[in-house]
C-alpha cells in the first residue's frame, strides 16, 4: 500500500479537513488546524507531503519521527498542527485497512464512554445561567465558562465582581453537583489571577483553566500554593518536550493537550502517558470538528487518566456549520446521561461526508479570532 496524494479542505466555520489517498482505495481523515491559521498549517502540509506521496501509510511512528525530525526546524503551532491531521489520517488508513479501531491497535479500551463537558456563554450572570440550565437539561454534568473578558495586570474590583457573579449565578442554577470549569484563557495575568483564584474558591470548580499564560511558570507555581482548585493547561503547547518541564514543575493538576495541535494521536498519547507517571489527569482540547473529536475519543478509550472530554455540538463558534454536519454516521458521537461512547468502527470510527466537504470546501473560511484592547488602547490577551 503506498500514500498516492495529500488534499486538504477549508471548511466553515473554521475548520480544515485532509484526506490521504492510498493505491488500495483506502482514505484517511485528520483534521490539522490551528485556529486562525488553517491556511498556513494547510500550507504546512502540502510541504511535508512531498516525503509521504510513495510511501507505506501503517509505517506511522517512522512518518511521525521523520516529519518531525527531518526538518532542521521543528514544533511550534504550524508545524504540529500539520503534523497531527497527517498523523489522524495515518492511523485511520491502518484502522480501515485491518477492520478494527485505532483505540484497539494502541491497546484496546480501558472505557466504553467518557465524561463530556458543554461551553455555556453569555455576558450577563442570567444569561450564563440559564445557558448553564439547557445544558444540564441536555444531559451534561459539566460545563465550561469564560471567567472574565480582557483584564489589565492590575485591574478594578468591579471586574472581579462581575466574574464571581456569572459563576454564582452558575452554580446556583446547576447545584452543587455539575463540573464547572472556569476558563481564564490567559486573559489574567499575575497580580489579578492570585485575587480570582482565591475569591472562586467557595464555588468549588471542577478546574481553572489557563489562569496565566503557561509560559509563566513561576506564577503557575506561587497559584498553585494559594489555592486547592485543580489547575488545567495545555492547548498552547505541542509536544512533550513543551508538557515536560509542566509536569516536572508541578504546578498541573489536568492537562489539555489538543491532538490537532500537539502532534497527533502519535504525540498526545505519549503526552498523556508522561502525565500519568506524574498523577496528572488528562482532559483533551477540542473545540474543533467531528474529525478531530473522533481522534479525542480514541485516545480517550486508551488513555486511564483521561476524566473529561471537551466537544464543540453547539458552540458559539459553530454559526455557518456544527459538529455533525459533515459525518454520515451522525450516530457515532452517542451522547446520552453526560457521555459520549467511543467510536468502534474501524480507524477513527466517523464516516465522512466527503460530497458535502467539497461543497463547504467551495466556500471556505477566513476565521480571526478577534483583537482586543483595554481602554488604554493596548492590545488585551484574547
Amino acid at each position: 500500500m503506498k500514500i498516492t496524494r495529500l488534499t486538504t479542505f477549508i471548511v466553515p466555520p473554521r475548520w480544515c479537513f485532509l484526506k490521504i489517498e492510498t493505491d488500495a482505495g483506502i482514505d484517511g481523515w485528520g483534521e490539522p488546524v490551528l485556529e486562525g491559521r488553517a491556511s498556513t498549517v494547510a500550507a504546512a502540509v502540502e510541504e511535508l507531503a512531498d516525503y509521504l506521496v510513495g510511501k507505506d501509510p501503517r509505517a506511522v511512528e517512522d512518518h511521525w519521527n521523520v516529519l518531525y525530525r527531518g526538518g532542521f526546524y521543528r514544533g511550534g503551532g504550524i508545524h504540529m498542527s500539520a503534523l497531527a491531521g497527517i498523523d489522524q489520517a495515518l492511523w485511520d488508513i491502518k484502522g480501515k485497512a485491518l477492520g478494527c479501531s485505532v483505540s484497539s491497535l494502541l491497546g484496546g479500551d480501558v472505557r466504553q464512554r467518557i465524561r463530556v463537558y458543554s461551553w455555556i456563554g453569555g455576558d450577563r450572570p442570567a444569561d450564563t445561567a440559564a445557558a448553564a440550565q439547557r445544558a444540564v437539561a441536555q444531559g451534561f454534568t459539566a460545563v465550561k465558562m469564560n471567567g472574565t473578558e480582557e483584564m489589565q495586570y492590575v485591574d478594578t474590583h468591579d471586574k472581579v465582581d462581575r466574574c464571581l457573579q456569572n459563576v454564582a449565578a452558575v452554580r446556583e442554577a446547576v447545584g452543587p453537583n455539575v463540573g464547572i470549569g472556569i476558563d481564564f484563557h490567559g486573559r489574567v495575568h499575575r497580580p489579578m489571577a492570585k485575587v480570582l483564584i482565591r475569591a472562586l474558591e467557595p464555588f468549588n470548580p471542577m478546574f481553572i483553566e489557563e489562569p496565566v499564560l503557561s509560559e509563566h511558570e513561576e506564577a503557575l507555581r506561587e497559584l498553585a500554593r494559594i489555592s486547592a482548585v485543580p489547575i488545567a493547561l495545555g492547548e498552547r503547547l505541542y509536544s512533550r518536550w513543551d508538557f515536560k518541564r509542566v509536569l516536572a514543575g508541578g504546578y498541573a493538576d489536568i492537562i489539555q493537550p489538543d491532538p490537532s495541535h500537539s502532534g497527533g494521536i502519535t504525540e498526545t498519547r505519549k503526552i498523556a502517558a508522561m502525565a500519568e507517571a506524574y498523577d496528572v489527569a488528562l482532559a483533551l482540547h477540542c473545540p474543533l470538528g467531528p474529525i478531530a473529536l473522533a481522534a479525542n475519543l480514541q485516545l480517550d478509550g486508551v488513555c486511564y487518566n483521561a476524566f473529561i472530554q471537551e466537544q464543540s455540538l453547539g458552540i458559539h463558534y459553530n454559526a455557518a456549520n456544527d459538529l455533525l454536519d459533515y459525518v454520515s454516521n451522525r450516530e457515532v458521537f452517542d451522547y446520552h446521561d453526560g457521555m459520549v461512547a467511543i467510536p468502534q468502527g474501524p480507524g477513527l470510527g466517523i464516516q465522512v461526508n466527503e460530497d458535502y466537504v467539497r461543497e463547504r470546501a467551495a466556500e471556505g473560511h477566513r476565521w480571526r479570532n478577534p483583537v482586543w484592547r483595554h481602554k488604554d488602547g493596548s492590545v488585551a490577551e484574547w
